[in-house]
């Protein structure tokens, strides 16, 4: 069968699989503000002005937060299932769950319908942002996949920005279609990824895992070799995979229980800790509640579809804004964009902590539909809140947001890659599980609050980047291992080189990657060897 060798479209579809994410986001944050979902899932009654006011506090948590609960499982299995299936059967497998989850939401006439709904398109989500990264991770050369594994939060922001304009055009319909419709919708690009994948190669690094050789050089020669079998890079990157692979099995242990031994612990807890603080830093909470601050500053305007169109702005700044990630995250390095990012969302979220804590009012009894809008505030300070808010989407996007993704990916040995990067993405859905769930009642009980708790998050993550977190753009996954080696002069033990002495060798990739670096013998000889090979075979 005909296959994509073209690793940008290959990216492209791969990561679709991220734009769900996005779309469960923003289809679930443009319609919680919105009557038909109100009246819909109604348990708090009517108020004065005869408007439904919803579900309550604690369950409308619950509803938000079973998308990231399923997320959370999912990840965890993808691991097994990527392992044993393969990198794209188990990114297929995980379109085709959210096909069914899409199909129970759409159909939803109860709140646990719902739910159910929603831990299911979660467990697919869970599948495929974990191994989406780890698919193009091992299919990317060094000095793109930044870049390309940078893709997975574009799609993300895609997919949010997609599914909320669809979610405020369906705000205007009268009755339930107001949220059937785009729920509905969710599905199509889940049967295009599946489709899609048909097309695309298998991970060569997956397929020597499982002494699939020559499959894994058909791929390598397609992607990176442009059709050529005889590329020197083609043929150093099949000798370091089958060193590595080798090595790998004289020392095989695969279980989640050696990502805590006391060679991988600090690898493992960086690579958690990307995810968790990703979540901590209070992006998706500003994604999945928008509305609710956007309300308090005064947007309603008295319309529940007012305060639609200024939030989907902060959409449009989250996709734009990741541009500039994915054409120079590679060359920035993985270390200072996180700590660039870390210091401007602090500062942003203790402005609006500021402001809510300095002009801000307690809501008056009926002011508002939901509790959690606990707070308004007028004038030129609302003017600041909305900014501030603005430029934490745009702080975000180009840092945290892509990096989160590209870099747990990059820190793991092959063998062991799989089920890393699950547990990792795992702890991204359980703290987006306990975020979804604890904002609503935070907001109704400790107010601008709030915001302190995310700032002093994003202080402590600036602390544990520059401490802690190597840099490794621009290296082939195979030497990341070189990193962490504790046997090396100047290396802690346990740890490996110190985060702050490792550097971004970009120049010297782009040349090895042209073959620049070799003398003409080098050349020949690697290009016979590699020639010898394929007559062989």
């Amino acid at each position: 069968m005909y296959k994509i060798g073209n690793i940008y479209f290959i990216a492209a579809i791969a990561v679709i699989g991220g734009a769900l994410f996005g779309f469960d986001i923003s289809s679930m944050s443009a319609i919680i503000s919105t009557q038909p979902y109100l009246c819909q899932f109604n348990q708090l009654g009517h108020n004065e002005k005869g408007l439904c006011l919803g579900p309550t506090n604690d369950v409308q948590g619950g509803i938000t937060a079973a998308m990231p609960g399923g997320s959370w499982l999912g990840a965890l299995c993808s691991g097994f299932v990527s392992d044993t299936f393969g990198r794209k059967r188990s990114i297929q497998i995980g379109s085709l769950i959210w096909i069914i989850g899409s199909i129970i939401v759409c159909a939803s006439v109860n709140i646990p319908m719902l739910v159910v709904g929603r831990i299911i398109n979660g467990f697919s989500v869970g599948i495929c942002s974990a191994q989406v990264p780890v698919y193009i991770s091992e299919i990317a050369l060094p000095s793109k996949r930044g870049r390309l594994v940078g893709f997975q939060q574009w799609a993300i922001t895609w997919g949010i920005l997609i599914m909320f304009f669809i979610c405020y055009g369906c705000s205007f319909m009268k009755g339930t279609a107001a949220f059937r419709v785009p729920w509905g919708l969710q599905a199509i690009p889940a049967a295009l990824l599946f489709l899609g994948l048909v097309f695309l190669p298998e991970s060569p690094r997956w397929l020597c895992k499982k002494d699939r050789w020559d499959e894994a050089k058909d791929v390598l020669t397609l992607v990176h070799g442009k059709g050529n079998p005889n590329s020197p890079w083609v043929h150093r990157e099949m000798q370091e995979i089958r060193e590595m692979v080798e090595f790998e099995r004289a020392n095989a242990d695969v279980s989640y229980f050696e990502l805590f031994k006391p060679n991988m612990i600090n690898r493992t807890s960086i690579g958690v800790f990307t995810q968790i603080w990703s979540q901590l830093t209070g992006m998706n909470v500003m994604m999945y509640y928008i509305t609710y601050v956007f309300t308090m500053a005064g947007l309603a305007d008295g319309s529940e579809n007012a305060v639609l169109l200024p939030s989907g702005i902060q959409f449009v700044i989250n996709v734009v804004m990741t541009i500039p990630a994915l054409l120079w995250m590679d060359r920035w390095g993985r270390r200072p964009t996180l700590l660039v990012g870390a210091f401007f969302m602090c500062l942003w979220l203790c402005v609006n902590a500021g402001l809510f804590a300095v002009y801000s009012r307690p809501a008056r009894p009926g002011e508002f539909t939901s509790p959690a809008e606990s707070m308004a505030i007028t004038g030129a300070p609302a003017k600041a809140i909305i900014a501030s808010t603005y430029l934490f989407v745009a702080s975000f996007a180009p840092t945290w947001g892509p990096v989160s993704w590209t870099y747990p990916p990059e820190l793991y040995p092959l063998r062991l890659r799989g089920k890393a990067v699950a547990l990792c993405t795992s702890a991204n859905w359980a703290f987006n599980f306990a975020l979804a769930y604890f904002v609503p009642p935070a907001f109704a009980n400790i107010t601008w609050k709030t915001y302190v708790i995310f700032a002093s998050f994003c202080a402590a993550m600036f602390i544990h980047v520059f401490f802690m977190f190597p840099e490794t753009a621009n290296k082939p996954l195979e030497e990341v291992e070189e990193i962490f080696d504790d046997t090396k002069p100047g290396a802690i033990k346990y740890i490996g080189t110190p985060a702050w002495k490792t550097r971004n060798t970009r120049n010297l990739t782009l040349k090895q990657e042209h073959n620049d670096t070799l003398s003409p013998e080098e050349k020949i000889g690697l290009e016979e060897h590699a020639h010898k090979e394929t007559t062989d075979r």
